[in-house]
């Protein structure tokens, strides 16, 4: 029976199909636009900045101290940067290239330019070298160009008391 009523309804659907028509569409559409636009476009965007410069060193075998900076207003910027030579530095690089040529007195020499060092041998009785002379010979030459005083302390020069002073006040030599 289920067979039968497979049957019928295959046999039906089939029929229905075969007799029906297509159904068909025609259809025009025209379209006219007449469009008219103002507009208007504000672009706010950022100011101009001022950049720093990047200052760099390659290695850290140069004794100088970047510093750059920037400062920008509505109407103007300003850049700059510079190097600062670090002149402590260079005299120990110094130092240490005599040193390692075999030239000893002249790398004391060298590191006698800083007043603390001229000061420090002067304390430890080994005054600083001049005109090829060592120890006390040496010491009566820089008595004689006033860079001693009589009670073995050091005159500083002009430059160097601006940076620092030899010794704290006060303090005394032992």
């Amino acid at each position: 029976m289920y067979k039968k009523l497979c049957v019928m309804s295959l046999f039906i659907m089939t029929t229905l199909n075969v007799g029906a028509e297509p159904i068909v569409t025609d259809s025009t559409s025209r379209s006219y636009t007449d469009s008219t636009s103002n507009s208007t476009t504000t672009v706010k965007s950022p100011p101009p900045t001022a950049v720093a410069p990047a200052i760099t060193t390659i290695n850290n075998d140069v004794c100088a101290t970047a510093t750059s900076g920037a400062v920008q207003t509505q109407i103007l910027g300003i850049s700059m940067g510079t190097t600062t030579r670090d002149m402590n530095c260079e005299r120990i690089k110094l130092s240490k290239n005599l040193y390692d040529m075999g030239m000893k007195v002249a790398a004391v020499a060298t590191l006698c330019q800083d007043d603390r060092v001229f000061q420090a041998m002067l304390d430890a009785g080994t005054p600083c070298p001049t005109n090829g002379k060592i120890g006390e010979s040496a010491k009566e030459i820089w008595k004689k160009k006033g860079r001693i005083k009589d009670e073995d302390e050091v005159v500083q020069t002009k430059q160097s008391a601006k940076e620092q002073p030899i010794r704290e006040s006060g303090e005394d030599k032992k």
